[in-house]
């Protein structure tokens, strides 16, 4: 297995902005702003902070798995093999990042020490699955979702694939899973959200308030709610599963158009918004948001993750990561 490709870009933009409050409150407490180039040609598409202080992230551009110094803005890259596209990746239970690898159309394991790759390949009676993303449910079996019309799940315990189809065909995207071990989806063509019976592998469709509002990612809060970026409509919704009820907010802007959906440890919701090409943050207690603008334009944030006292996204339109330190 070929080591890292290791690579240094200059130094890293650092940017100081006051987030501005949206819906009548004042303007709130500074927020850092930083944003780190990556390989240009890189386009990363998802973040995930790393167990040893690093950064993961998918490079869709060049089919390789990156790894970020934020102390010093170092890159490494490894490369994922040819065909590769990967779209999601996120730390497991073993601290590996997982890649859901859409031109692989496999699931791929990378050692972070050895930097050794395992694949699991989709069946192939399942044909093109357009992989997304990926969780980890408390039993530690990878449920992901793929935009051809499937999700699926895989034990690594025995390696075993399995793929199903999904109601309401193409769309399966975004994918969460509660703090109770609950397994939700976002179907952006199909514009619900889907709970998978991890035991049955069945899903239940749970329809938003808004038809057609395009459902794209979606998370869970401490408590188990469920928030959604509506992509078509320019909304955020919340279901509580408890209730069985929504809420939706509009965002703020003429053109909003919300892809990306986080939610930090204080319970704080973020959100990326290609139309004003910055990240907002969503306060459910007042129901507020803040808008942080981004330094770099079209940044296109496509996924949002973090860690105590940072929120990071992959600014796949400039190749660069960006964080926001709220500490």
């Amino acid at each position: 297995m070929r080591g890292w490709r290791a690579i240094t870009i200059g130094l890293a933009v650092v940017t100081i902005v006051a987030g501005t409050a949206v819906g009548g409150t004042r303007s709130t407490t500074a927020l850092s702003v930083r944003e780190y180039p990556v390989p240009a040609g890189s386009r990363p598409h998802d973040v995930a902070p790393a167990r040893d202080g690093g950064v993961w992230y998918t490079a869709q551009g060049s089919g390789e798995l990156g790894w970020l110094d934020p102390k010093t803005g170092r890159t490494r890259h490894v490369a994922l093999g040819n065909g590769s596209a990967p779209h999601g990746v996120i730390v497991g239970p073993d601290g590996a990042p997982w890649i859901t690898d859409g031109g692989l159309n496999a699931i791929v394991r990378v050692d972070p020490r050895s930097r050794r790759l395992r694949r699991f390949p989709l069946p192939a009676s399942s044909g093109y699955a357009n992989l997304n993303t990926a969780v980890f449910d408390r039993r530690g079996v990878l449920w992901f979702t793929g935009q051809s019309g499937i999700y699926g799940r895989l034990d690594p315990r025995v390696g075993k694939v399995r793929v199903f189809a999904a109601p309401r065909g193409e769309g399966p995207y975004g994918i969460t899973t509660t703090p109770s071990g609950v397994v939700y989806y976002a179907s952006l063509a199909g514009s619900y959200l889907g709970r998978v019976d991890v035991t049955r592998s069945t899903v239940r469709v749970l329809q938003p308030p808004t038809r057609n509002q395009g459902a794209r990612r979606a998370w869970s809060d401490s408590k188990g709610r469920i928030w959604v970026s509506e992509w078509n409509v320019g909304k955020v919704a919340v279901y509580n599963s408890s209730t069985g009820s929504w809420r939706e907010w509009r965002l703020p802007g003429a053109t909003p158009m919300p892809y990306a959906v986080y939610v930090d440890e204080t319970d704080e919701v973020w959100l990326s918004d290609f139309g004003a090409n910055a990240l907002l943050r969503f306060d459910p207690k007042t129901e507020r948001f803040t808008r942080i603008r981004l330094p770099s334009s079209p940044a296109n944030v496509r996924q949002i993750l973090g860690r105590r006292g940072e929120v990071w996204g992959a600014e796949s339109g400039v190749d660069k990561l960006v964080v926001v330190r709220t500490r």
